[in-house]
């Protein structure tokens, strides 16, 4: 799969975790790049480096969704 590809795929699955639509396209580019980065940095597959982050995200999205209901 092409490069483009890959973030319109990262930009639909950012939005069903929670990301807002306006910024998906963004921030899928700088995931994708993150992950090389990261897949390079310790040696793990890119899928691998893009699933932990994508982790961190949600995680980050459903702390915020809680604070913004207290």
């Amino acid at each position: 799969m092409s490069q483009p590809d890959d973030n319109a795929d990262l930009a639909k699955l950012l939005i069903t975790l929670g990301c807002p639509t306006a910024k998906a396209g963004e921030m899928a580019a700088q995931l994708a790049k993150r992950a090389g980065q990261l897949a390079k940095e310790r040696d793990i597959p890119r899928e691998q480096a893009i699933a932990h982050l994508l982790n961190l995200m949600r995680q980050g999205w459903a702390a915020k969704e809680q604070t913004d209901a207290d």
